[in-house]
């Protein structure tokens, strides 16, 4: 899973990437790679692999990864190539999703480059420059579909949902935001449009704001406001906070967020929705070779799950043995599992399920 992190300046946007990557350099549980100097790869936490590995005891330990990705360069006119434009939307698309980085907090010390703080503005400012990108792209789809009508009359039912997408980018909100159904839905996804990708808003708020509780900051209510009329999610998140964390001990980590009235930290809560947000869950493998958690779309099938693994599990899928991850804890072993009937085979049809623990059988 691929995030872009995208911000106006002085919002807060490199403070959480740093974080975010600090994180993963700082922490046994959370590795950590640099394949750019704005990419960062971090684990996904997962206490249930840890569990798994402390009854196995494996040679490998492999957590599912996030690649987390600070986009530099949006400024008013991205669209039409100011700034770093091209390379910045360039960037967008490559990604599964969005964290937009908001500022919600005052800093004398820390200039807004509007001049203001306003998250409603930003918000559309960064909004405004997907939206003329969009533009472009639905109107080559429109004048497709269109040609495509002469031979054909079906296709006028694609050339005007798209002229209703192209209406709601013209109001100035994203794509995103057109209610569609099933089949709308699918033909939307065929265009690789920036604002119809997920999108969550990272409320970057101060810590006294934490301390004295979020909902008192009216910033955040009008985030959400947005985020609703968009489908997008909303973290409340103090980048500050969060880089103080990373320089913490285990034990520390664990009392500062607790004084604070929190059970994680905000990279494990923005890791959480994401996943939320992009529909996906973990299954597990386990043994002394290597416990490993793997990231799958809600409802994939037991062979396109092996497949993740290697194409030749799912050509030659014959079936997956499972053992839903809390069962497999309460009796202590597989062996134990099996005996009380608990570890199940499951055919082709067979829809994983989040915390899975699998072995698949095949034959190629």
């Amino acid at each position: 899973m691929k995030l872009g992190i995208v911000g106006l300046p002085n919002v807060g946007k490199s403070t959480l990437f740093n974080a975010i990557t600090n994180a993963g350099a700082q922490s046994a549980n959370y590795p950590f790679c640099t394949i750019e100097p704005n990419v960062g790869v971090v684990a996904v936490p997962d206490k249930r692999l840890d569990k798994l590995a402390e009854m196995y005891h494996p040679d490998k330990y492999t957590p599912a990864t996030i690649e987390f990705v600070d986009i530099a360069g949006l400024v008013k006119g991205a669209s039409k190539g100011e700034g770093l434009g091209n390379k910045f939307l360039s960037n967008i698309r490559e990604c599964d999703a969005i964290v937009h980085v908001v500022r919600c907090f005052e800093n004398d010390d820390i200039i807004h480059v509007e001049g203001s703080v306003d998250p409603i503005r930003d918000i559309e400012t960064i909004d405004l420059e997907l939206i003329l990108s969009d533009v472009e792209m639905v109107q080559r789809r429109i004048d497709k579909a269109q040609k495509m009508v002469k031979g054909d009359k079906k296709f006028q039912t694609q050339v005007d949902f798209f002229k209703r997408v192209l209406d709601t980018l013209n109001e100035g909100k994203p794509a995103r935001a057109v209610e569609c159904d099933d089949d709308e839905r699918a033909l939307l996804a065929e265009v690789a449009l920036l604002t119809n990708k997920p999108v969550i808003f990272a409320a970057n708020m101060s810590e006294d704001d934490f301390s004295n509780g979020i909902e008192s900051n009216e910033r955040l209510a009008r985030v959400r406001e947005i985020a609703a009329e968009q489908h997008a999610g909303v973290l409340p998140i103090c980048a500050e906070m969060e880089a103080q964390i990373v320089e913490l001990d285990k034990e520390e980590k664990e009392m500062f967020l607790s004084d604070l009235g929190l059970e994680q930290s905000g990279l494990d809560r923005l890791i959480n929705e994401c996943y939320t947000l992009l529909g996906l869950i973990s299954y597990l493998t386990a043994g002394k070779p290597e416990v490993r958690a793997w990231t799958i779309k809600k409802g994939t099938k037991a062979p396109q799950a092996a497949g993740k693994i290697h194409t030749d599990f799912e050509r030659g899928f014959i079936r997956a043995e499972v053992i839903a991850f809390d069962d497999l804890i309460a009796c202590g072993s597989m062996t134990a599992a099996k005996e009380k009937g608990l570890v199940r085979s499951e055919g082709k049809e067979y829809v994983m399920k989040d915390g899975d623990v699998v072995l698949f059988r095949f034959n190629v």
